[in-house]
């Protein structure tokens, strides 16, 4: 549901979430005017606050509290009242590359140190998983029709293991009966671009693929071709088995948030002996696009997930953000910070992407 507030009330939110976020405390009106000198009344704030609470975007504790942002409120904070800090994105890299020497540590221990020191920094729980070190090389591709309207995609790699993915090709516009034989051709010329494109590179890079390649009178089959190399792409995604490396448990459980005995267990239970669940929460390549041909990340580069968005019951009152890393353009591992959802978001964000930036670069 799109929410639109006014120009003060984005203000107010901002200013909301932030006092919020610095004192762990309701904000009241009069909070807001003396720390942030705003120049309006009292009144005005009130009810701009009635507005967002009434939005769902800030919530009352108690009758007679101050407000406290919901999950959703945090969402407009990040998304549209914030930008990760530069500045502390540089400073963390710089001191990454003067504490970490590339050239004499072994990848692993580079993974170790840069956890020890985001977890440091950041002072919440650090996740960074180790690198999907399979690069499994696509050999061929063939589109084979099955049953009237039923295609398979055929997919060989390197070391001649096979996958297969069943679907059924989008209807005609005329609604006519699709002539055999002219579909068989036509997917011909389809597995042909696919092999042009693809053959030689990862199965993570399937998604990487120009569509603006393929010709016009094929574009039908853009979507259609999508889904098929989506479904691939999802099954060809690392196990879950893959180590996660995890520090800073001891900062994060300082935070008032984790006062309460059964929920500490519980997160830790969920860190320690269930890693198999909390590992597609953490890597999770963004959808990539080509540009002057080489693939890039759409939009914004790190992933939040505030609250309720996150599906595990031990971590619905924290935030997860995570960004891959790569190499070359293959997204191979993930580095995440897990804390409270009264978080720095702006720092947070900006020291989860300079980490894996190092960690990319340190890759090649």
């Amino acid at each position: 549901m799109q929410i639109h507030l006014t120009d003060r009330q984005q203000h107010i939110l901002w200013a909301t979430v932030r006092h919020y976020i610095a004192t762990a405390e309701p904000v009241g009106s009069k909070a807001l005017l003396e720390e942030y000198r705003l120049t309006v009344s009292p009144a005005t704030i009130r009810n701009a606050m009635n507005v967002l609470e009434k939005a769902g975007l800030l919530y009352q504790p108690h009758t007679s509290a101050g407000r406290v942002p919901s999950d959703s409120g945090y969402r407009i904070y990040v998304d549209q009242l914030i930008a990760p800090d530069e500045t502390l994105a540089r400073q963390v890299e710089q001191l990454l590359e003067d504490r970490l020497k590339k050239e004499d540590w072994s990848f692993e221990a580079l993974l170790q140190g840069a956890a020890q020191i985001l977890a440091t920094v950041s002072g919440y729980i650090t996740l960074i998983t180790m690198p999907q070190t399979r690069n499994t090389q696509l050999r061929h591709l063939q589109l084979v029709q099955l049953d009237p309207g039923q295609v398979m995609l055929i997919v060989v790699t390197d070391g001649y293991e096979t996958q297969s993915v069943l679907m059924e090709l989008p209807s005609p516009v005329d609604a006519s009966e699709p002539d055999a034989e002219i579909i068989e051709r036509e997917l011909q010329i389809l597995s042909n671009f696919l092999n042009s494109q693809l053959r030689g590179r990862s199965l993570l890079e399937l998604a990487a693929l120009n569509w603006s390649q393929l010709g016009q009178e094929f574009q039908r089959y853009a979507e259609f071709l999508k889904n098929l190399l989506a479904e691939v792409t999802r099954r060809s995604q690392p196990q879950a088995s893959t180590q996660i490396l995890i520090r800073g448990v001891a900062e994060m459980l300082r935070q008032p948030e984790f006062t309460e005995l059964q929920q500490v267990k519980t997160l830790i239970h969920l860190l320690e002996e269930e890693q198999d669940l909390l590992w597609p929460l953490i890597f999770e390549s963004p959808e990539v696009q080509i540009i002057g041909g080489i693939p890039l990340p759409q939009g914004k580069r790190a992933t939040v997930r505030i609250g309720s968005e996150n599906t595990l019951e031990p971590i619905r009152a924290c935030t997860l953000i995570s960004a891959t890393y790569r190499q070359g353009a293959v997204a191979v591992g993930s580095v995440g910070v897990l804390g409270p959802t009264r978080m720095v978001y702006e720092n947070a964000i900006a020291l989860v992407e300079a980490t894996a930036d190092y960690l990319s670069e340190a890759l090649s």
